[in-house]
């Protein structure tokens, strides 16, 4: 287990040889390369904090709570338990916000639980939709709505798949 946490140094070290044996000028290389993504981090950012800002508001207003009461009968009848609702609707959101709530759940519930592992698996089996759609259709001027949309459904049919294969676990 030790040996992968050389790795990425090994990676490193070969891309610098590589680079040293072709003449290439790592450090111009690095600059040039900087140079050329300044301007999508600022194009990206303003999508970026839209997204880390209204993904706040959802949490601190309170609006995660009452979705959260109102969805969990559903949630309960598709197999997602009541617990864990808050998980799932707060992954697409926020990855921080999720792992956090995963980490009271865990600390809750316990690891080996059900509730635990489905919260384990649900987290594993979702992605943060519109943290990713920012980064990824910042530059594009189409709707949005589909790709958001299937995205969303692959998410939530995944934490339900991930929450019927932890029943049989």
């Amino acid at each position: 287990m030790r040996y992968f946490s050389l790795v990425i140094p090994a990676l490193f070290l070969a891309v610098f040889l590589y680079a040293l044996v072709k003449k290439v000028k790592l450090y111009d290389g690095f600059a040039e390369g900087v140079k050329e993504a300044a301007p999508l981090v600022l194009s990206l950012f303003p999508y970026l904090a839209a997204i880390l800002i209204l993904s706040e508001l959802f949490e601190r207003s309170g609006l995660s709570a009452v979705v959260t009461g109102w969805l969990s009968p559903a949630f309960s009848f598709l197999g997602i338990p009541p617990e864990i609702a808050k998980l799932v609707l707060m992954k697409p959101f926020s990855g921080s916000g999720s792992t956090a709530l995963l980490s009271e759940i865990l600390h809750t519930y316990g690891a080996d639980s059900y509730i635990g592992r489905c919260a384990c698996c649900a987290y594993g089996s979702s992605e943060t939709v519109f943290y990713i759609s920012a980064v990824y259709f910042a530059g594009m001027k189409k709707r949005m709505f589909t790709p958001i949309f299937v995205s969303l459904s692959a998410n939530f049919i995944g934490v339900i798949c991930a929450c019927i294969f932890c029943r049989f676990m």
